[in-house]
């Protein structure tokens, strides 16, 4: 029985990818309600899971108000720009998920340098290779080399 279900799994993936093909996406967050930024993550998860990840290039553009996902609630009280900081357990958990099938996550460099974000002490899981100088331009940039825009 276990392998039926096996077969019939890896079977569902395959006519999945010939159904949508190979997808290059962008989702942009730059909201920080965590209930928001919780749905999109799980959109983020339901679009791999109908695609498949070996078909898919899926990049998160976080810019302004949406760095709040990578934030850790310990670094709120000295980020005054910030209402919510968002990077709890469940929520790392679900951006390690994410990032496990190959999801990456891109941080405006203009949101760092303009609400003094630490990169290092500040944001879950962040990077300097992360860091994109401009959020929306970085949209922009991705829209131009065929990346469908999503915003949740």
């Amino acid at each position: 029985m276990l392998l039926f279900i096996g077969l019939a799994m890896t079977m569902g993936t395959a006519l999945a990818g010939e159904h949508y093909g190979h997808q290059k996406v962008v989702y942009h967050i730059n909201y920080d309600d965590p209930k928001h930024q919780v749905a999109a993550l799980r959109n983020i998860q339901n679009h791999i899971n109908a695609v498949g990840k070996e078909n898919i290039d899926l990049k998160v553009v976080l810019h302004g108000d949406g760095l709040s996902l990578l934030i850790y609630p310990d670094s709120l009280a000295k980020l005054t720009k910030f209402k919510h900081a968002n990077a709890t357990d469940e929520m790392t958990a679900r951006i390690d998920g994410l990032k496990s099938q190959g999801v990456n996550f891109q941080i405006c460099g203009n949101t760092v340098k303009g609400r003094n974000v630490d990169l290092q002490s500040d944001l879950y899981d962040a990077d300097p290779e992360d860091v994109v100088p401009s959020g929306v331009a970085e949209l922009a940039r991705l829209q131009g080399m065929g990346y469908s825009y999503i915003k949740p």
